[in-house]
C-alpha cells in the first residue's frame, strides 16, 4: 500500500496550529521523508511516525519552511545511536549548510549519512518495489518534485485453470513471474493462459512549490494522487504569480489538464485562519480535491 502522512500544511510562518511543510510518504515498510521545516520531529513523535523506518530525505528546495528542521532530525538520529545509514536527496548547497552545523557543533556521525545533489529531472532511487523521481518546478529558486510509483506487483493466478491443469505448487512462485510451464509431457503451457496481468502501481507526485506551470504535466499525469501547493485563494492570483507560488483553482486546473484521480492541496499562507474557502475553490474546479490536513494518512487508490 502506498499513503502519505501530512506533518506540516502551512507556508512559511507558523500560525493556526499549522506547521511547515513535511509529509511522509509509506510503502510496504518503508517511510520516505518529502521536506522537513521546523517542528517535523514533534510532529513525528505526535502522529507516531518510527524514525527507523525512514532510510531516503527528500528536500524540495532551500527555502527555511521546508528545511529548518533537518538539522535537527539527523542530530537526533545521532543521539539515539542509529546504525542504518540515510540518503538524503537536495539541491546544492544542502550538503555544506548541514555539514558546516555539525563542524560548529562538533558533531560526529555514527551512521553513515549520504548526500546527493539534485541537479536535473532524473530517477533518484529505483529497486524492485519503488520508482523515486524529481522534476524541476517553477520556483523563486531551485526547487523540486518528487513521483513514488509502485512497481507493478506479480501476476495474478487463476487458480482455477492452474489446478485444473495440474501444475505444482511449487511452480506457483514462477508462474507469477510470468514463466511458462512445461509438463512432463514436454507440453508448454503459455504463462497468460494460467495468469492475469498484474494491477498497474500506485502513483503518488509531490509538486512542492510553484507557480501554475504546465510544463510539469508530462511528469504527473494519470498520477493516482498529487499533492499541489495552493497557498492563496483564487482572488489573489497576481500576488501568487509575483512570490512562485499557486491559487487553489490553479492547483485544480492543473490536476484536471494532468488527468490525476485524486488532488490534495496545502502550504496554505498563514493570512487565512480557516481553511473552507480552500476547498470550496478548488472543488468547483477539481471535485475530488482535499485539503492535506496535519495528522492524516491518505491512501494513494
Amino acid at each position: 500500500m502506498l499513503s502519505v502522512t501530512i506533518l506540516g500544511n502551512n507556508s512559511a510562518v507558523p500560525a493556526y496550529n499549522r506547521h511547515p511543510t513535511s509529509q511522509v510518504v509509506s510503502h510496504d515498510g518503508t517511510s520516505y521523508l518529502v521536506d522537513c521545516g521546523e517542528g517535523t520531529q514533534i510532529q513525528m513523535i505526535r502522529y507516531k511516525i518510527r524514525r527507523s523506518k525512514i532510510s531516503q530525505i527528500f528536500i524540495s528546495h532551500l527555502h527555511g519552511d521546508h528545511y529548518f528542521g533537518l538539522a535537527g532530525l539527523l542530530n537526533s538520529f545521532n543521539l539515539l545511536s542509529h546504525t542504518s545509514e540515510l540518503h538524503v536527496f537536495g539541491p546544492s548547497p544542502l550538503q555544506q549548510i548541514i555539514e558546516l552545523q555539525f563542524a560548529a557543533a562538533h558533531t560526529h556521525m555514527c551512521y553513515p549519512l549520504h548526500f546527493h545533489t539534485l541537479t536535473q529531472n532524473e530517477v533518484l532511487v529505483d529497486n524492485d518495489k519503488i520508482k523515486i523521481s524529481c522534476f524541476r518546478t517553477d520556483h523563486r529558486i531551485e526547487c523540486y518534485g518528487f513521483v513514488f510509483e509502485e512497481k507493478m506487483s506479480k501476476r495474478k493466478l487463476l487458480l482455477d485453470r492452474v489446478r485444473q491443469l495440474r501444475i505444482p505448487v511449487t511452480f506457483y512462485s514462477s508462474l507469477q513471474n510470468g514463466l511458462d510451464y512445461i509438463t512432463s509431457r514436454g507440453e508448454r503451457i503459455k504463462n497468460d493462459t494460467v495468469t492475469a496481468a498484474p494491477e498497474r502501481g500506485k502513483i503518488y507526485a509531490f509538486c512542492a512549490d510553484t507557480r501554475y506551470d504546465e510544463s510539469i504535466i508530462p511528469h504527473i499525469s494519470g498520477a493516482d494522487m498529487i499533492y499541489h501547493e495552493a497557498t492563496y485563494h483564487d482572488n489573489m492570483r497576481d500576488k501568487a504569480y509575483e512570490r512562485f507560488h499557486s491559487t487553489t483553482k490553479q492547483a485544480a486546473v492543473l490536476a484536471k489538464k494532468a488527468g490525476v484521480r485524486k488532488l490534495l492541496i496545502g502550504h496554505f499562507s498563514s493570512k487565512y485562519n480557516s481553511l473552507d474557502t480552500f476547498l470550496k475553490e478548488a472543488k468547483d474546479v477539481f471535485p475530488n480535491t482535499d485539503l492535506a490536513l496535519e495528522g492524516l494518512t491518505y491512501e494513494v487508490h
